[in-house]
């Protein structure tokens, strides 16, 4: 296939390089690290062997003209520039799958382009980009795709055993939906909590708004899984997200939080990319992970207290931000 990566961070990288192995024409379109990739190519160092290659890179996606597949990997805060990034690199038989983090994001792309060729996926994966051109591939590495409405079709599963094929272990799901509530179950606790906890245990279950100006490191995995304070509060938030998930009609046994706790102590210790994200002065993907599944926790019964919490303190953060100049 001829394909497309839009947002070459640690994700796009790590999955376009794998793509790129298995001999598929993979065209990356890069910004900040164009000139470094250019010069010296990206290196991949992972559990399941190292690699480096020399990547077909482009700053405009019109030099690179129509695709196969457009695969997404873009932070949502990026999402205003999307449109632009890939309609040059679509015809009406593109497929266009979007790899990002949280909600609304399908529906964003379905805005410009046919339903029918949206394609909604959800990773589960441990992966950085240390410095320009170097992915560090920690643990984990499974896609999970589905139709952004309707059944799979057969092009689906195709695509995912191009995936397989590939080396990139990919399933495919009946429910988009539910399955993007199974990963908020994971992203709201240890990104929100990642972040938030840094002010303290007392200071977040208080109901003080004004944020201390002392504060400690942000949380990583290991951190809130070692803390007896901390690992109830996970469980806590990932059975509210269950019960608002439920509600809403996205059936999750309340089981999945024990096995989501059990695989995260399994994996390396992982900052996930909110936390990465607040430590580089990045925007915080805030509204896609955490204000639109509030929005639709808002319209249950289910009551939300660590999730309406987690969602406060992030907005004062987010809201300090410096304006971002591109």
């Amino acid at each position: 296939m001829k394909i497309a990566i839009v947002g070459c961070g640690a994700l796009g990288s790590y999955y376009g390089g794998k793509l790129h192995q298995a001999n598929h024409q993979v065209h990356f379109i890069l910004r900040s690290d164009f000139d470094y990739v250019k010069r010296h190519g990206i290196t991949i160092t992972s559990p399941q062997g190292d690699f480096k290659f020399r990547p077909r890179i482009a700053l405009d996606p019109t030099t690179i003209g129509p695709c196969d597949l457009v695969i997404i990997s873009l932070k949502t805060t990026a999402n205003s520039k999307i449109e632009a990034l890939v309609k040059p690199l679509t015809t009406d038989k593109t497929m266009v799958i979007s790899l990002q983090n949280g909600l609304g994001n399908t529906e964003l792309l379905s805005s410009f382009l046919p339903i029918e060729q949206v394609i909604g996926g959800l990773c589960f994966i441990c992966v950085n980009r240390s410095a320009p051109g170097m992915i560090r591939h920690l643990d984990h590495g499974q896609i999970t795709i589905g139709e952004a409405r309707g059944w799979p079709e057969p092009r689906t599963h195709e695509l995912a055993s191009s995936f397989q094929n590939a080396g990139i272990p990919c399933k495919v799901t009946d429910t988009l939906r539910k399955a993007q509530w199974e990963k908020l179950v994971w992203n709201i606790p240890f990104n929100g909590l990642g972040v938030t906890g840094r002010f303290g245990f007392d200071f977040f279950h208080s109901r003080e708004n004004v944020l201390p100006k002392q504060h400690s490191a942000p949380l990583s995995t290991e951190a809130l899984l070692t803390d007896h304070r901390w690992l109830e509060t996970v469980s806590k938030l990932m059975h509210e997200i269950i019960e608002v998930a439920n509600e809403l009609g996205h059936p999750i046994k309340h089981a999945l939080a024990d096995r989501m706790i059990l695989n995260t102590r399994s994996m390396k210790d992982y900052h996930p990319s909110t936390v990465i994200d607040f430590e580089l002065g990045r925007p915080l993907e805030f509204e896609s992970m955490f204000a639109i599944p509030l929005a639709e926790a808002a319209t249950t019964n289910i009551s939300t207290p660590i999730f309406k919490r987690v969602c406060q303190i992030l907005q004062h953060l987010d809201d300090r931000r410096p304006p971002q100049h591109n």
